[in-house]
């Protein structure tokens, strides 16, 4: 959104050098602009500069295309509801990758109650996403999305993580340029320093962990690309497993 701005202003800059007074254009009248989706200041300043010829379509295309290059994942903060983004979104996006996951139920697991999201071959596997905004501001999340290259403050907030019932956590994290993963065993996630025991009020062993601007340098080695999650997955749970034998 910063880029899209700063280039229409320049353009604005253009138009009004070639016809002064004409059209207001300014920051301050676009804020004003009474808008109804799908119309808004951005089309209303657009359509006078393709008008006028300060920018051709072309330019407007490639000032398009490189827009939706930069926030390809922008949807996802029009998500409202919490629960549908962490749950309904993030568990079909991560079957959609890895399509082996299967929906426990009690022939798998005669024990499962709904306490985790997925069972491979034995392996108990939870899924938890979050959204990298602007940690100041009131605007909407759309407002407050950011994309990797940002430098600006941010929290991302995995809630209600509950490491004895699960052997391995996905971690999604949504920018509006990237989605990465995250993949760590439980006891992984249980040993954390960044772990927060205690998230609701006499529910033992649940608990929250903030990845921010600070700290998320720390988790890069549980870094995994989409196309080997799978594989993270087994590892971290064979490696719980050893972990418990004493191997």
């Amino acid at each position: 959104m910063e880029k899209l701005t700063v280039e229409l202003a320049k353009q604005i800059k253009n138009l009004n050098q070639k016809y002064p007074g004409k059209y207001d254009l300014s920051g301050s009248f676009l804020e004003r602009l009474y808008c109804v989706f799908p119309f808004n200041k951005f089309e209303y300043a657009i359509s006078h500069l393709i008008s006028e010829h300060i920018i051709s379509l072309k330019q407007y295309l490639d000032i398009r295309n490189s827009y939706l290059e930069r926030n390809k994942f922008l949807y996802l903060f029009e998500i409202t509801a919490p629960r549908t983004f962490g749950e309904t979104w993030a568990q079909r996006h991560l079957n959609e990758i890895a399509q082996e996951l299967k929906r426990p139920n009690s022939k798998l697991d005669k024990k499962y109650s709904g306490e985790y999201d997925f069972w491979y071959e034995g392996i108990k596997i939870e899924v938890k996403a979050s959204r990298t905004v602007k940690r100041q501001g009131g605007e909407t999340l759309v407002l407050k999305a950011l994309s990797t290259d940002s430098k600006e403050g941010f929290d991302m907030n995995f809630q209600q993580i509950k490491p004895v019932c699960s052997d391995v956590f996905v971690w999604i994290g949504v920018w509006r340029n990237a989605i990465k993963y995250w993949v760590l065993s439980s006891s992984e996630v249980k040993n954390n320093k960044h772990f927060s025991k205690g998230q609701h009020r006499g529910n033992s062993g649940e608990g929250q962990l903030w990845i921010t601007d600070k700290n998320i340098a720390e988790f890069d080695r549980y870094l995994t690309k989409a196309v080997n999650l799978l594989d993270k997955i087994i590892e971290k749970a064979k490696n719980k497993k050893e972990i418990k034998n004493g191997h």
